[in-house]
């Protein structure tokens, strides 16, 4: 028995999971872009009231705004230190594509803000590229269909289902050694920068 926290806060939803073995012990979101710092602790205080024994972390690292990407990662991180446990990062936008019922070529694409779009292309379900920033309408000259909350803002699908990562895929992903990271995925310099580092 393996029993896991899934955290994500790559989306402008966060979400938390506790999983055993595939069966779903608790499960909440918040959404809100600016609300992870509060959303996160609330929820996963939530969640160790169901199930207060955790064997390891599991947190999607992205890609996702700098600064709510950061408050998942760092809790999951600290989390796990102050419990002598396991932490294990994912990218994000699997836990999205374990959703698409489509088994050809598609694309993931959540909002980056800035009018642009993070994405990955996949076929039959595995990732085929890197992680990447670009503008919607040049990820859209690819032909494929989208799904995700940056396809949905800029129009370019009408699935609203398909939105956001599903936390409790994060753990079976897990399972798979090969797809495990260990640096956030930030692509970009995050919008607020010290005065000192601006362009003038």
């Amino acid at each position: 028995m393996s029993i896991s926290l899934a955290i994500d806060t790559s989306t402008s939803r966060t979400s938390v999971a506790i999983v055993d073995e595939g069966a779903i012990l608790w499960h909440g979101f918040r959404d809100g872009g600016t609300a992870h710092g509060h959303a996160l602790p609330a929820l996963v205080a939530e969640a160790l009231i169901a199930q207060g024994s955790i064997d390891k972390v599991v947190v999607g690292m992205g890609p996702g705004p700098y600064t709510g990407l950061r408050v998942g990662i760092s809790f999951a991180r600290s989390f796990a230190l102050a419990r002598g446990i396991e932490v294990i990062g994912l990218c994000s936008l699997d836990a999205i594509a374990t959703q698409v019922r489509e088994r050809n070529d598609f694309i993931i694409a959540t909002d980056a803000r800035r009018k642009e779009v993070y994405w990955a292309q996949y076929s039959n379900g595995a990732r085929m590229t890197e992680p990447s920033v670009d503008f919607p309408a040049d990820v859209a000259l690819k032909g494929l269909p989208m799904f995700g909350e940056g396809a949905l803002k800029y129009l370019l699908t009408a699935d609203d289902e398909v939105q956001f990562p599903d936390v409790v895929a994060l753990v079976e992903i897990a399972k798979n050694p090969d797809l495990h990271i260990q640096l956030p995925i930030y692509l970009r310099r995050p919008d607020a920068v010290p005065t000192s580092e601006r362009t003038p």
